[in-house]
């Protein structure tokens, strides 16, 4: 994949081979691999809209070229946005662990992230695509100036899935201005007409009207799809990601991840007519 991508003259990390012309090595039962080096810096959050329009055009511009992608790939990642199953996860969890100290608070955010999903259509079933597969903010590098995207890293988790999750995926990443487990998260509207914006005015004529008209239903089931998926971290405490500084436990932070992605949602949801707005002209 990224041989073509630089083919079509996207910058883009390369697989360097080994002395002896593979692509990794073995060593003490671990798979080791040396990728090039990408100048730029990556963000956890956007401070303006410039940025989210440039990431935009640069997602955009990622996905048009592995539209000409032919090959198959030698590993397919399983499908990983399906709203039901992370749901029933979360039940199993919650059945198993009704002794777990944060029970009430988990209890609380399940009850809001149900009246949340209740409270829209979920997106329409599109075809699949060969995508990106984890487009967060942290995986798009911008130049030195901090306001042009330039490369897409972590490509490791390329699959084909409908393209309206994987933008739902990025704009929930891309127009939160605040951490991921800020409890005052919030949907920026500037940084979302911006990032479809940019988007649209590279991939007009790629994306479909089923597809477009996805976007922003798929928008609010990633939030709540990660939000299950945190809520469960939560009750497990397995999630390899933890501030120690600022969370007693794995659980607390999990928890506070949770609560981050609905006050996103809940934010996404007063201004639905706003989002859709922003698409319509994005893709006029």
């Amino acid at each position: 994949v990224t041989a073509h991508l630089a083919a079509c003259g996207m910058l883009t990390p390369r697989v360097l081979r080994t002395r002896e012309g593979a692509l990794a090595i073995e060593h003490n039962g671990d798979c080791w691999r040396v990728l090039s080096w990408v100048e730029g810096q990556a963000f956890d959050f956007l401070a303006q809209p410039a940025q989210a329009a440039t990431a935009g055009a640069l997602l955009a511009r990622f996905h048009t070229l592995l539209a000409t992608f032919t090959e198959e790939l030698r590993m397919e990642r399983a499908p990983i946005h399906e709203f039901a199953r992370h749901r029933a996860r979360l039940t199993a969890a919650q059945d198993m662990r009704r002794a777990h100290r944060l029970r009430d608070g988990v209890t609380r955010a399940v009850e809001q992230l149900d009246v949340l999903r209740a409270a829209y259509a979920a997106p329409r079933a599109t075809p699949a695509r060969l995508v990106h597969g984890d487009p967060k903010i942290s995986n798009v590098l911008f130049d030195q100036s901090g306001t042009h995207a330039v490369c897409l890293v972590d490509l490791d988790t390329l699959a084909r899935m409908a393209l309206p999750l994987e933008l739902g995926d990025a704009l929930r990443s891309w127009c939160n201005p605040r951490r991921e487990d800020d409890p005052q998260a919030r949907f920026e509207m500037d940084l979302f007409a911006a990032a479809v914006g940019g988007y649209g005015a590279a991939a007009r004529d790629f994306i479909s009207a089923d597809e477009t008209a996805a976007i922003v239903p798929a928008t609010l089931e990633i939030h709540l799809e990660l939000a299950a998926r945190f809520l469960v971290d939560a009750l497990e405490e397995n999630y390899f990601g933890w501030d120690t500084a600022r969370y007693a436990s794995r659980g607390a932070h999990n928890l506070a991840r949770a609560r981050g992605q609905l006050a996103a949602a809940v934010s996404l949801l007063r201004q639905v007519a706003a989002a859709e707005d922003a698409v319509a002209k994005a893709f006029a």
